[in-house]
């Protein structure tokens, strides 16, 4: 028997975490996970499941506007916010259930509690016992940055917003990343009059710059408010609990709730790992080599906590290879490159592989292939919001190194079409494929 009470100790039992535990204890790993919050970290409890949700709900607004056209003899529809968070909050207990159902059908020894590093492989309860274990995983994840300014403390993130008492009938959204975009679409959906107030001039940094300025311009057509180069002054809470912000550049704004979506930071704060000699970046996140292990030997990190691809599927696949690689003999290493994602924006974002901008740094001469279009259920609808489709192809060889896309279902089209970017396949392979009619992914096929 080993001297240690455990082969594994995991810190986090988000997607990351969750899925290295029961894989190690396939291996017949002794494993045990310690988790402060809720099991099922960011993405099942405050992030990409919860926003989904929240996601459907806001199209059902345009989806019973259009139907009319449709023949469809719709009443005047109200929305009930209490309704559909409350649904959303119950879906997300129900799924935390099946999580930990996980890790107890793999006897995974589970304490919901905060633990904290105090040697290479020993950890520390919240009631001060101490454990020992083989090998200690970090799977903490990443966690809301706030920038400091005077009235902060007013504002809320993606943490609290699920939660929200009633729906503001004006909400300042702080940010310009996929986390702002998508609130953005939603409140606006349900009525609220958004405000989007970045501190530069770009939306979506990292996106391709035509797919990015598509969504702007189709943000504004419904009435998203986006200010640039405006700072955060101050926040002031009025007497009727009404909230004023100042900004830099700009008229201050009055709003019943500011959402601060400014980007997230590992979560490595006070978990003790710099005492004991792990290498932390400059955001904080723990450096890793392509295994996943820390620069203490015994221990590892997987998911945002390493600030490589903060992406639900990629810490899943981290930890999946961290498990089968010491675990299971299975050496394994990700594969970062093309690695797909998308903006659940109003409309959808689906991209994967290099932008324009970065297949003429990297590779000089590319051909650029769009398709710019209505989709059918848009036209009957005499709903004048136009897709648009962007094929980036390396001019040496032909291959197709990148896909973006914006319009209706975007990611689900994306998704299958990134198997073909992953694969190598070249634009002569897409020529050569039947197009499936009438489809809108049918335009894949058919640039020219």
């Amino acid at each position: 028997m080993s001297d240690f009470d455990y082969d594994l100790f995991v810190i986090g039992a988000g997607s990351g975490g969750v899925r290295a535990s029961r894989v190690a204890a396939s291996h017949g790993a002794r494993v045990a996970v310690a988790e402060e919050h809720r099991v099922g970290g960011t993405c099942v409890i405050r992030g990409c499941v919860p926003k989904k949700l929240l996601v459907y709900g806001a199209h059902f607004a345009e989806d019973i506007h259009d139907a009319r056209k449709f023949g469809w003899d719709v009443p005047d529809c109200t929305f009930n916010w209490d309704v559909l968070r409350d649904n959303v909050l119950a879906e997300v207990d129900r799924l935390e259930g099946l999580y930990g159902q996980t890790l107890d059908s793999h006897k995974v020894t589970l304490f919901k509690t905060r633990a904290t590093v105090v040697g290479p492989q020993k950890v520390r309860l919240a009631d001060g016992k101490e454990l020992t274990a083989e090998r200690i995983l970090i799977a903490t994840g990443g966690w809301p940055h706030v920038p400091e300014f005077p009235g902060s403390d007013h504002a809320i993130t993606s943490n609290e917003v699920f939660h929200l008492d009633a729906l503001p009938k004006r909400i300042v959204i702080a940010g310009g990343g996929y986390i702002a975009n998508e609130f953005a679409g939603i409140f606006n959906e349900f009525g609220s009059k958004v405000t989007i107030v970045n501190r530069g001039d770009t939306i979506l940094r990292g996106y391709d710059e035509q797919i990015r300025d598509r969504l702007l311009q189709i943000s504004m057509t419904k009435g998203i408010d986006f200010k640039f180069n405006a700072p955060f002054q101050s926040i002031e809470k009025q007497e009727d609990g009404t909230l004023t912000v100042h900004l830099e550049n700009c008229e201050p704004i009055e709003a019943e709730a500011v959402l601060v979506a400014a980007g997230r930071v590992p979560n490595t704060k006070g978990l003790g790992l710099e005492e004991i000699g792990v290498a932390l970046d400059e955001k904080g996140a723990v450096v890793v080599d392509a295994t996943n292990q820390s620069s203490v030997p015994s221990l590892y990190a997987v998911g945002d906590v390493t600030n490589r691809i903060q992406l639900t599927p990629v810490a899943i696949r981290e930890g999946q290879a961290f498990a089968d690689s010491v675990f299971g003999g299975k050496p394994t290493l990700v594969d970062y490159a093309n690695v797909p994602s998308a903006v659940f924006s109003h409309p959808p974002i689906g991209a994967v592989g290099m932008t324009e901008a970065e297949a003429r740094n990297r590779l000089g001469s590319v051909r650029i292939y769009t398709s710019d279009f209505r989709a059918m259920k848009n036209v009957l609808a005499g709903r004048n919001e136009r897709a648009l489709y962007k094929m980036v192809v390396n001019e040496a060889t032909d291959q197709v190194v990148g896909l973006h896309m914006i319009g209706p279902d975007a990611p689900e089209i994306l998704q299958a079409a990134a198997v073909a970017v992953k694969a190598g396949l070249t634009k002569a392979d897409f020529d050569a494929t039947v197009a499936l009619h009438p489809s809108m992914a049918e335009e894949l096929v058919l640039m020219k």
